[in-house]
């Protein structure tokens, strides 16, 4: 299907691309080096590796492997790929990660290779009060020793062109903080410029939201840097590292709902729902601020 740099698609062009694009799939392998882990970790602030060579891998840490590194010359304006495996031909296209899900058979173990089978499960076009959007769900295996250990399905929501996708504020307010919360489980999180940098270089985003103010004011239209998505999902699951030691996670799902900006006072909170965790019950987490109680949310099942 041609594309076109100029114009955005209409919602022809993506009910015809939901028909006809059908990328391979994709197979790659990692060695799961410890050191992607140890340095996360001190991204993080945390005391100590969160898996050192041998030991289990925290859930969805393995986004730190099974990268892909294209060429500087093949990137787009935005900082992101121009093409990709499973990323649609539209014009102007916009990226969202919007959210995902992760079943949990086994960890993967820091250390030895894992093999990784990526493939698009599902592909279709909506009309939202935003604009139309095409929604494309890519579905992951994990496999280490032959043995399925990840099933993971990430929902990623794309944009062709039009307007930037919220208007223009002035800077993000870094003063104010989240309203008290009766969560059993809570932590008071920041981000700075330094994280969000450390956090792309770790997990090969070139997505210049996360890093180039102008730009991400001035083009994109948004008030300050982008917190990350999966730096929000992560954490969410810090939270259930802290408060549940040991206990291993089946199953996640989460969903991010509205986009956090760097410097502001956030809240990441939740806990078990009833029964609590240690009888199989999930536990519902979520990030807020001052301007809304659930920018993030996941549920979280245990083993």
């Amino acid at each position: 299907m041609p594309r076109s740099d100029s114009a955005p698609a209409d919602f022809a062009v993506l009910e015809e691309t939901a028909r006809t694009w059908r990328p391979d799939d994709l197979r790659t392998t990692d060695s799961l080096d410890p050191a992607p882990t140890a340095a996360l970790s001190a991204v993080l602030d945390l005391p100590a590796p969160a898996a050192l060579d041998g030991e289990p891998l925290p859930p969805l840490w393995h986004w730190l492997y099974f990268l892909s590194w294209p060429r500087h010359t093949e990137l787009g304006p935005d900082g992101h790929p121009r093409d990709g495996r499973f990323l649609p031909p539209l014009p102007q296209r916009r990226r969202m990660f919007a959210g995902g899900r992760l079943e949990v058979a086994a960890p993967l173990t820091a250390g030895r290779p894992a093999q990784q089978l990526s493939r698009m499960s599902r592909v279709s076009p909506k009309r939202g009060r935003s604009g139309d959007l095409l929604f494309v769900t890519v579905r992951s295996e994990y496999r280490q020793d032959g043995r399925l250990c990840l099933t993971e399905e990430q929902d990623l929501v794309y944009r062709s062109g039009g307007p930037a996708p919220v208007p223009a504020t002035p800077g993000p307010d870094t003063a104010s903080g989240p309203p008290e919360d009766a969560s059993p489980w809570q932590q008071e999180w920041r981000t700075d410029p330094t994280l969000l940098f450390r956090f792309s270089a770790l997990t090969a985003n070139a997505h210049r939201i996360h890093y180039d103010t102008p730009y991400a004011t001035g083009v994109e239209g948004y008030p300050g840097l982008v917190v990350h998505g999966p730096l929000l999902v992560l954490a969410m699951l810090e939270l259930v590292r802290r408060q549940q030691p040991g206990r291993r996670v089946r199953t996640l799902s989460y969903r991010l709902r509205r986009p956090v900006f760097c410097g502001e006072r956030l809240l990441a909170c939740g806990g078990p729902e009833a029964g609590g965790p240690e009888t199989g019950h999930p536990a519902r987490l979520r990030i807020a601020s001052h301007r809304d109680e659930a920018h993030a949310g996941a549920d979280v099942g245990f083993a």
